[in-house]
């Protein structure tokens, strides 16, 4: 029979690769880790670890379990959390994970009102891009997902719930006012990672051409100096520059193109009081998100 214990073992060792390594995370003493392995491997009667040299390493049956145990793992913790938050939000813990832009802007405006409205509520950030924020969602190691979806994209995922908070709109940044893609047909273009990818192409492929990247960052503060130092153009969602806008660049928002906001949680409602409480807080500060009124004036064209 398997039991939470066995499992926490399992997955630290499956998260640190190394028997010493998880003894060291859980503070147990490594023939202790040995020996609830070979219990786990007892009650489920499949061979979950094999010896490599002086190491381990899971075979399929142990990755297959370390991965569900995880899972089960953050389930036990967020319902311990959800308990202590029915206590009339005296207490409890709600962990949230956005990206960037979101942290910089929505988040710390709910956050502040959440203080004041449920002091005894503790609210977690976590920095990680919509689609490991989801991952962690399902795995139960976090609440509450912020996350974006553009336009035009479906959502795929299952099992989420979804509320959305608001559009952002996408801009051009260039060193230019009253500017447009189709100017920038040749000039050099300043990319983000793989799964942004998507919004950049299509932004040039409306325009008629393929963008010719040749820097990447995430990073809004560097991309906007890159722009400002003449290394190329990009473009950028209206909650990075909410967060942060330099003087020396221009901003045109590109008509058509947005990205969804959303708050997402996992399982079947309702949520519990303080993710509630949480979700509330992101959609009352997520309000000016569909306007760019608190960042200079700047031009808008299709």
């Amino acid at each position: 029979m398997l039991n939470l214990v066995h499992l926490k073992v399992l997955a630290a060792v499956a998260r640190h690769g190394s028997v010493t390594e998880a003894a060291r995370d859980l503070h147990y003493s490594q023939p202790s880790v040995s020996h609830h392995l070979s219990r786990l491997e007892a009650a489920t009667g499949v061979k979950l670890v094999q010896r490599i040299g002086r190491g381990i390493r899971l075979t399929p049956e142990g990755q297959l379990l370390a991965h569900r145990a995880a899972e089960i793992l953050g389930r036990v913790d967020a319902a311990t959390n959800e308990l202590a938050a029915q206590v009339g939000l005296r207490a409890g813990r709600v962990r949230l994970a956005a990206n960037a832009s979101a942290l910089s802007t929505i988040v710390p405006r709910a956050a502040a009102s959440l203080a004041q409205a449920h002091p005894g509520l503790q609210l977690s950030l976590f920095d990680q891009h919509p689609v490991e924020a989801l991952r962690m969602l399902r795995h139960g190691e976090i609440d509450v997902a912020l996350v974006f979806q553009h336009a035009d994209a479906p959502f795929e995922e299952e099992g989420f719930r979804l509320v959305h908070l608001g559009d952002d709109p996408i801009h051009l940044i260039s060193g230019r006012p009253d500017d447009s893609v189709a100017n920038h047909r040749h000039s050099t273009w300043i990319g983000g990672c793989d799964r942004c990818q998507d919004e950049l192409n299509a932004v040039c492929r409306l325009a008629g051409f393929t963008p010719r990247i040749a820097s990447f960052s995430d990073d809004m503060v560097v991309v906007q100096a890159l722009v400002a130092a003449g290394m190329g153009v990009t473009t950028l969602p209206g909650l990075a520059l909410q967060a942060h806008r330099r003087p020396d660049i221009h901003a045109t928002e590109l008509t058509g193109f947005h990205r969804r906001i959303h708050a997402a949680t996992y399982g079947d409602p309702p949520d519990p009081p303080a993710v509630a409480a949480v979700l509330a807080a992101l959609a009352e500060a997520a309000t000016p998100t569909t306007t760019v009124a608190t960042m200079e004036p700047e031009t808008r064209r299709a």
